[in-house]
């Protein structure tokens, strides 16, 4: 079953409902058609392989901002026949069911919502949240359409603040300025955030980490001082910030994209995931990737801070910082930052910053951009 595999790059389509029961449809007949034959068998499901070493590296042609994973034309099997794989076949015949009607009801679903639904038409199969999430992939893989072409929306945490008028469909204009230190809430509808009306005077886009910061820098109107829109995932990027991030950049290309993230492992994976896409969806990736920019912390802002506040790393950080390193995505200067941060064995938090007051993380983002102080 081939429906789309450029020689070098593979990747989703997004697609409407109807082509999407078509791709299952041939699925369908594609396993009937070996089943019923005069050498009947049960077919293996040849999915894109998601695993690192199919991973490769888009970069552009003069610099990097333009880096962004994908997946090659490399294909892993999903088989009835051996015992450890055959609930993981099973479940990717479940998943499709399940998006077929979806679909056919013009509906769409969380991933939370899917998951206790085939826990209670199929508890022999499903079990955790992680495994349903592997299996979307492994249908994405199959049918080479995104997940939301499949009925599936993201759950969304994100939210937006700053000098940014957004407009939904038939709806009145919202002005982020004016949405308190709770933000604007961003739908996990990706077709509605694709026809969203952005308007900004804004000159910079800042990523904020944490939640906590976000909303103490929206409280402090600080995009009023340093003309900017604030958007925070409230930790690990959820596909939906990440979509609505990448949209921006499209919209106003001229406007540079900044992280305020831990100086520790797991900020960098967080600032990683918004520039790069994660190679979990490496068919997707790129639909999400932006060029970001690290604001801070970094490691010539220890020196703001005081020993007492600096964090031992815990054995979780040493994880994150080994798959960095092994990463060909990481750039050298983020590759120094992670040495640092593992020579040291410390770790620093925003919050550390409000030694010097807690309207100091105003100043110091914009000391930071004024000097260019960003990598």
């Amino acid at each position: 079953m081939r429906f789309f595999a450029d020689r070098e790059i593979c990747y989703a389509d997004i697609l409407p409902p109807s082509e999407v029961r078509a791709r299952i449809e041939v699925a369908v007949l594609n396993f009937l058609k070996i089943l019923t034959c005069t050498d009947p068998a049960i077919s293996d499901l040849l999915l894109i392989n998601r695993k690192s070493s199919n991973r490769r590296v888009s970069q552009g042609l003069l610099t990097d901002d333009d880096t962004w994973i994908f997946l090659s034309r490399s294909f892993c099997k999903r088989t009835l026949m051996r015992a450890n794989a055959a609930k993981a076949f099973i479940r990717v015949w479940k998943v499709m069911e399940m998006c077929f009607k979806i679909l056919s009801q013009e509906k769409r679903v969380t991933q939370r919502e899917l998951f206790y639904k085939l826990l209670c038409v199929s508890p022999d199969c499903f079990s955790s949240p992680l495994q349903v999430n592997r299996t979307i992939q492994d249908v994405v893989g199959l049918l080479r359409c995104s997940r939301y072409s499949l009925g599936i929306m993201a759950s969304s945490r994100g939210i937006v603040a700053g000098r940014l008028l957004l407009q939904e469909p038939d709806k009145e204009v919202v002005d982020c300025s004016e949405c308190g230190s709770s933000g604007y809430a961003i739908s996990g509808d990706l077709d509605l955030l694709d026809r969203l009306v952005m308007k900004t005077d804004a000159r910079y886009i800042i990523i904020v980490e944490k939640h906590a910061i976000f909303q103490r820098l929206a409280e402090d109107r600080v995009f009023n001082h340093i003309p900017s829109i604030l958007i925070t995932a409230k930790g690990y990027p959820d596909i939906a910030t990440r979509f609505l991030l990448h949209r921006m950049s499209r919209t106003f290309p001229e406007l540079p994209i900044m992280a305020l993230v831990d100086w520790n492992p797991a900020g960098l994976a967080i600032l990683c995931t918004f520039k790069f896409g994660s190679i979990g969806m490496g068919l997707e990736a790129y639909r999400y990737a932006c060029n970001v920019k690290w604001l801070g912390l970094r490691g010539d802002d220890l020196q703001l801070i005081p020993e007492e506040s600096l964090v031992s790393l815990k054995p979780r950080d040493l994880q994150i910082a080994k798959s960095l390193m092994s990463s060909e995505t990481l750039q050298e200067k983020h590759r120094e930052e992670l040495t640092l941060m593992v020579q040291s064995g410390k770790r620093a938090e925003i919050e550390a910053l409000y030694f010097h007051g807690y309207d100091y993380l105003g100043k110091y983002i914009a000391k930071k951009i004024v000097q260019a102080n960003y990598i």
